[in-house]
């Protein structure tokens, strides 16, 4: 496939294509890339001729079914895509743009497979283009502010334990509800948590212990409710549960040897969400809130700027196959009721404060989505 014809000036804007408009797109990606000061709309592509018809109109911007996607990489028109198809989908249209030289930030979960996750990363290697998963809290000042403080020690002394319930009240009849494993909740929202404590702990489990239940009178083909335990170096313990069966809550906690912390909220996004936690230490508790942002400008803001310096993104491809590899083991204790013990691993590159994006939040659209199921119902 040829390089586009042309790259985006040292000083941008990056030119963007959007590769699927589900909920996600509409909702978050598209309102806010005008946030960013580097990073244009340039395309859509969609196999939904209303979502191309009704998005193009208003954005501005030319849309291409999926079979004229090869075109579109090879037009010139575009420097990045915004890969947020199902995650089964990842790879389809991740490897031909990154092996055209056309840089990709990818949806988490990066994909349904270790071996899909390299074959992207090796993809990015021949076509000399920049990678990214798309982890938004990776640049929201709070989070940034919870994982390097923490990471130093500074909160709560060495981190021993961890904490997490992420759940909300999925519709069946959305794509979600009926994809499997890969399209439920251990992939969808557990990739939170445990991105969460990787990057707290600093370090990669070493053992996964899974299981499930589903919910009497729900119709999903999946467990629909997971519980995991992950043992770490050092003897630490997580544990998390995530559900798609239940009144939404967000929270988690790290105990260590000098103190706790509890975050609410702490994964979600839009226009009212500020991170928040509490530090409670020799019986004395500390809250520090943080106002609003756009993260998923923020995220876009800093993957262009990597592209126009050159710079390697920190939620790179190995990032994004470090949570699956944990995803697939929770998938095996699941079917087989036992522990899964992981290969140790290390990551020399964690997120560091000078990620952070404080861009302004957009609103969210008022009007419903175009030819889209909301997965809430």
């Amino acid at each position: 496939m040829t390089i586009p014809r042309t790259a985006p000036s040292t000083n941008g804007p990056v030119r963007y294509a959007v590769v699927g408009l589900g909920q996600i797109s509409q909702q978050a990606f598209l309102p806010a890339i005008a946030r960013t000061g580097n990073s244009v709309l340039a395309a859509l592509v969609t196999g939904t001729p209303q979502k191309a018809q009704e998005l193009a109109a208003e954005y501005g911007v030319p849309a291409y079914s999926y079979e004229d996607y090869p075109a579109l990489l090879a037009s010139g028109d575009v420097d990045a895509v915004y890969v947020a198809t199902p995650v089964f989908r990842h790879r389809e249209f991740a490897e031909p743009a990154l092996e055209a030289g056309i840089h990709v930030l990818v949806e988490k979960p990066m994909e349904t497979s270790v071996e899909d996750c390299r074959a992207m990363i090796d993809a990015a290697a021949r076509g000399g283009a920049r990678l990214m998963v798309a982890y938004r809290l990776h640049h929201e000042p709070g989070t940034l502010e919870l994982i390097t403080r923490v990471r130093d020690e500074a909160l709560v002394g060495e981190p021993r334990l961890f904490t997490a319930v992420f759940a909300q009240d999925i519709d069946e009849a959305n794509h979600r509800g009926h994809s499997g494993f890969w399209g439920g909740p251990i992939p969808d929202m557990g990739s939170y948590p445990l991105n969460a404590v990787r990057n707290l702990f600093a370090a990669e489990p070493v053992e996964v212990h899974a299981m499930g239940v589903r919910t009497p009178g729900r119709g999903f083909d999946f467990d629909d409710t997971v519980a995991v335990t992950l043992r770490f170096p050092g003897e630490r313990l997580a544990q998390f549960t995530i559900s798609y069966a239940t009144e939404a809550t967000e929270q988690f906690t790290v105990v260590g040897t000098g103190g706790a912390l509890a975050a609410r909220p702490c994964f979600g996004f839009g226009p009212e969400v500020g991170i928040s936690y509490t530090v409670t230490r020799d019986g004395r508790t500390e809250t520090r809130t943080h106002d609003p942002v756009e993260q998923f400008a923020g995220q876009t803001d800093y993957f262009s700027a990597c592209i126009l310096t050159g710079a390697v993104p920190e939620a790179d491809g190995e990032e994004g196959l470090l949570d699956i590899r944990v995803h697939e083991a929770v998938l095996a204790s699941l079917e087989t009721g036992r522990p899964v013990r992981l290969e140790p691993a290390d990551r020399a590159v964690r997120p560091s404060a000078d990620q952070v994006r404080t861009l302004p939040p957009v609103t969210e659209p008022d009007d419903e989505l175009v030819a889209q199921l909301p997965q809430n119902g």
